[in-house]
């Protein structure tokens, strides 16, 4: 017997009316009117099953910090850094892995089911370091979590980083980060990338570097990451997250640069909530949103995956987990209207991410593990569009969360009523 069969399912690529096998923690056919038992079924009604959802970029060890010690209140991208240095040190490790076994809680209600998380290594007793691995290893029934060795405050503008980034990866840490434009000079910062990508082909690793988190269309560090890359042989390893400068880069340095990036095999993390908050804020107007080029990237061949970044921390005071959210967001901003671009940033939420952070046994797949989420959707673009409730949660061939599938709305007459948004869907 099975353990669990979703019965009449659509799928992501367009496939309908089918059915979905699970056994022994995988997933063991996909086809229409499969004839078995199982000990649970569920009947999908013709609703959306997708794989997880997938955050390539977010910072755990600040989630729910909002407030303390204080508010952002110029709400800038420095005035966070700033804020979250006071905090740093009022920190505990059992704090921390309160505040992000709640946000883990959060994540799996919302279908999210892979997370690759910076952590600072910039607090010489790597308290940060030390709660993460302890998440890490709590939540591995349910989420995988990736951890990245990340010098808030520069590599070499802190003195015991680079120390301290070591230390990490030993304890465990999987990727190598940086952060080039905060370094003192551009020179520094360039040298910081060479080194930290250094590192990585020394042990191993994959390289996933805050970019060019900056409306300064001088800042060019991706330039050096796409070199370093090459030059180490990391091509399909590293990721240039943000990478916000190139929204206000000289369109003829972008036509070279963006080609450098795809013989690189690059990947970019753009984060669309955080970068349209942050960036732009000394301009008047017109004021810049500072999201990347989305489109140039996605069209020149490079994996482009959108990324939370925060939730309720000291550079964004809201969010929920929500990656249909995000895409979202990235639709709108980077104006990705078309029905085939709609469907790709559902595909920048959940398969483009797992290809960066190396899930290999991601996807709906015979043989691939059994995780998978319905939506209250008929499709990707309507799930974009409802930001779909996540009926069921299923990981390892077993349902982990559950959500009503009706909402409140209010009828004509004013009064409330209850309904299913997926019912006044345009239809072919």
């Amino acid at each position: 017997m099975l353990d669990l069969i979703v019965r009449n399912a659509a799928l992501p690529d367009g496939r309908a009316g089918v059915d979905i096998a699970c056994a022994g923690g995988r997933i063991a056919q996909i086809a229409p009117r499969i004839d078995a038992r199982a000990r649970e079924e569920i009947d999908a009604a013709g609703r959306l099953v997708s794989p997880p959802f997938v955050d390539a970029h977010f910072h755990m060890d600040a989630t729910l910090s909002l407030g303390r010690p204080r508010l952002n209140a110029s709400g800038t991208l420095l005035e966070g850094i700033a804020l979250w240095g006071e905090l740093k040190p009022l920190q505990t490790p059992e704090e921390i892995v309160e505040r992000a076994l709640r946000y883990c809680d959060l994540a799996v209600s919302q279908g999210l089911l892979a997370i690759r998380s910076h952590v600072d290594v910039c607090d010489d007793r790597l308290a940060g370091v030390e709660a993460l691995l302890e998440v890490k290893r709590r939540v591995a029934p349910w989420i995988d979590l990736q951890l990245v060795a990340f010098p808030q405050d520069g590599l070499f503008r802190d003195p015991t980083a680079e120390a301290n980034l070591l230390r990490a990866l030993d304890m465990g840490v999987e990727v190598v980060g940086g952060i080039p434009h905060f370094e003192r000079t551009m020179e520094e910062g360039a040298r910081s990338v060479r080194r930290l990508c250094e590192i990585a082909a020394e042990r191993g690793l994959r390289v996933d570097m805050h970019c060019d988190e900056t409306d300064d269309p001088l800042s060019r560090h991706v330039e050096t990451l796409a070199f370093e890359t090459t030059r180490l042989g990391l091509q399909g390893r590293v990721a240039g997250s943000h990478l916000t400068s190139m929204h206000s880069m000289d369109n003829y340095y972008v036509s070279k640069l963006i080609p450098l990036m795809a013989e690189a095999g690059l990947a970019a993390i753009p984060n669309p909530l955080i970068n349209i908050m942050l960036q732009g804020r000394h301009d008047a107007f017109p004021r810049r949103r500072g999201l990347t080029r989305v489109r140039e990237l996605r069209d020149a061949g490079l994996d482009v995956a959108f990324g939370a970044d925060c939730v309720m921390d000291p550079w964004y005071s809201l969010g929920q987990a929500d990656m249909l959210e995000v895409a979202s967001m990235g639709l709108h901003v980077a104006q990705l209207s078309s029905r085939e671009d709609m469907r790709w940033c559902f595909e920048a939420v959940t398969t483009i991410p797992a290809r960066i952070l190396g899930l290999e046994d991601y996807g709906l797949e015979p043989g691939r593990r059994a995780d998978m989420v319905l939506l209250q959707a008929a499709d990707p673009i309507e799930a974009i569009r409802l930001k779909a409730t996540r009926l069921a949660v299923i990981r390892g061939g077993k349902v982990i969360a559950r959500t009503p599938a009706r909402v409140t709305a209010l009828a004509l007459d004013g009064r409330p009523q209850t309904v299913d948004p997926a019912d006044y869907a345009p239809r072919a």
